[in-house]
């Protein structure tokens, strides 16, 4: 991955993911965030796993980030716009749409 895929990735990314590691931090350990998403075979959800990965490359310096963490910036990219364009009518504090996209680091509402 060359420097400057790297950095569209990193733009792309820190422009979506509004939320702090500490934010997404506390969000990750409620009942509404663990409940989000798709869970596979009862386990936890990938939005929350991504969510927990989100922390820590929150939480490294730009220069350490890996190819696999710029890889999985990328999917977080792409994960949180097509959401955002399947947004419901109406009120969304309390829709699992919002807490889904929370785990992957968006608040649709910040």
């Amino acid at each position: 991955m060359d420097a400057d895929e790297r950095e569209e990735i990193w733009d792309e990314f820190r422009e979506l993911v509004n939320m702090t590691a500490a934010d997404l931090e506390k969000w990750l350990a409620s009942d509404r965030s663990k409940d989000a998403g798709q869970h596979k075979d009862g386990g936890e959800s990938t939005g929350h796993a991504s969510g927990r990965r989100i922390v820590d490359i929150l939480r490294t310096k730009k220069g350490d980030l890996s190819d696999d963490d710029h890889r999985h910036m990328r999917k977080v990219v792409g994960y949180i716009r097509r959401h955002l364009a399947q947004r419901p009518s109406g009120d969304v504090e309390d829709t699992r749409w919002r807490y889904s996209l929370m785990n992957w680091g968006h608040d649709p509402l910040a």
